[in-house]
């Protein structure tokens, strides 16, 4: 029988040093360092999707023109500018609108477990939909999709044109993998992270630190101690002061996304406080008065 791996030493954690980088995968990350395990969608899924688009498109705007077909006493001007409408409100207005109710999905969308988002992984809104429908009717309809294939191969998200310019992507709502949950706070560091000063990480380091202490439990010892240092160095830069000496690295990590969090969650919180006490200010105003939210006759 072989002898069972012998103990990892565990080195202190000390001042930064200059490191090799670590290749860590471009990721959306929340607030607290929660990276979405949802990759952008593939240019041939999102052609699919595109593809039942348009022939919702097409049945729509068919319906649409037998019905104007059956107005009576238009003009042959007349007659073109309705259709001219028609046109916009079904290339342009039916998708835009589709996008901003259902926040970022559509029938093909919806088939294909996608969805569109901000860059930063938020629910697109109005303008970014608006953005995405008015560009579509050049690099998808006009051009037969050719520019929207050319700019997605080239971009590292997918992205078409209408992506670049409204701040957006599409991602996969389907296959996303779940990471275990954070441990808790280690108790000899709680005092220290409360009083500590975390500055926020950058997007690569802080998915590198969750992806490592969600899989921690199935690295090879010597590889779990070697990549926690290599991340405690670089997270180290942002905290102020650093832990104590001889602090574990990987019970450091686990201290500062927990603080993150816990922050973020009060400051979430505050806000919500505070957006509750504006509408209860302006359900208790007058009825005439500028903030009121009621009309007369209200209770």
């Amino acid at each position: 029988m072989s002898s069972p791996d012998p103990p990892v030493p565990r080195r202190p954690l000390s001042a930064p040093q200059q490191q090799a980088p670590l290749a860590l995968p471009a990721e959306v990350v929340t607030g607290e360092a929660v990276p979405l395990e949802l990759r952008p969608a593939s240019f041939a899924t999102r052609g699919l999707g595109q593809a039942l688009d348009l022939t919702v498109m097409a049945v729509v705007g068919l319906g649409v023109g037998y019905a104007l077909s059956w107005l009576p006493g238009l003009d042959e001007a007349a007659s073109r500018a309705v259709g001219l409408l028609a046109v916009v409100a079904v290339a342009v207005g039916l998708p835009v609108t589709v996008e901003t109710l259902t926040r970022g999905r559509s029938l093909g969308k919806l088939a294909g477990g996608l969805r569109v988002v901000r860059d930063d992984g938020g629910p697109i809104r109005f303008r970014h939909a608006l953005v995405r429908g008015l560009l579509a009717v050049v690099e998808i309809l006009a051009t037969l999709g050719s520019v929207a294939l050319i700019s997605s191969l080239l971009n590292p998200k997918g992205k078409r044109l209408g992506d670049l310019l409204a701040g957006t992507f599409v991602l996969r709502e389907r296959g996303g993998a779940t990471l275990a949950p954070l441990p808790p706070m280690p108790p000899e560091l709680a005092v220290w992270a409360e009083q500590a000063d975390i500055a926020q990480l950058p997007d690569q380091l802080a998915v590198g630190v969750r992806r490592f202490l969600g899989g921690a439990g199935s690295l090879h010892p010597a590889s779990r101690q070697r990549l926690a240092e290599d991340l405690a160095t670089q997270v180290v830069r942002f905290v102020a002061p650093p832990p104590a000496a001889g602090t574990q690295p990987e019970r450091f990590l686990v201290a500062v996304l927990d603080e993150r969090r816990r922050r973020d969650y009060e400051r979430l919180r505050r806000r919500e406080d505070e957006r509750a006490g504006r509408q209860a200010r302006r359900h208790e105003a007058g009825v005439l008065s500028p903030a009121a939210t009621r009309l007369i006759g209200d209770p």
